[in-house]
C-alpha cells in the first residue's frame, strides 16, 4: 500500500467510552455521548453510530457532487442508516444502509448509476468496504 500524504488530520479526544464525553481540537465539537436506550443505555445524548451515520451522509454527498457531472443535485438528500447488532454472545458489528434521492436524475436506473459511483469514491465507503455490509439504493 502505498503512504498516504496528509492533507488534513482531524482530531477528536473521548473520556469515558460511551457513557462520556468528545470534543474535538478546535472545540468545534464539544458534548457528552451516551449508549442509546435500545441497547440499556440512558440514552437523550449522541451516540458513535449517529456520528458514523452523520460523517457517511457528509462524506457520501461530496462524492456523489463529485460524480454527478452535469446532473443537478438541487433538491438531492443522502439519508444513512447505521444499524447496530450482533452475530451472537459478545460479538457486534455494524452496517448501513444509504437511501440516495435525486430528484433531477434522468431516470431511476440513471440515479442509481450515480449513487453506485458515489459508492465506488466515497471516502468512508472505501475505508469500510470488507468490513462492513452497505447497500446503496437510489430514488427520484
Amino acid at each position: 500500500m502505498e503512504r498516504l500524504i496528509v492533507d488534513y488530520t482531524a482530531v477528536a479526544v473521548n473520556t469515558g467510552g460511551r457513557k462520556g464525553h468528545v470534543r474535538t481540537d478546535d472545540g468545534l465539537l464539544d458534548f457528552d455521548v451516551a449508549m442509546p436506550k435500545e441497547i440499556g443505555g440512558e440514552g437523550g445524548k449522541t451516540n458513535p453510530e449517529q456520528l458514523l451515520a452523520a460523517a457517511y451522509a457528509t462524506c457520501f454527498g461530496g462524492a456523489l457532487a463529485s460524480v454527478a457531472g452535469k446532473t443537478s443535485l438541487r433538491d438531492s438528500e443522502i439519508k444513512v442508516k447505521v444499524h447496530l447488532g450482533h452475530y451472537g454472545p459478545n460479538s457486534f458489528g455494524i452496517s448501513a444502509e444509504i437511501e440516495v434521492k435525486i430528484p433531477q436524475a434522468d431516470s431511476l436506473e440513471h440515479a442509481q448509476q450515480l449513487a453506485d459511483l458515489a459508492h465506488q469514491n466515497c471516502l468512508i465507503s472505501n475505508a469500510t468496504r470488507g468490513s462492513m455490509v452497505v447497500e446503496v439504493r437510489a430514488g427520484i
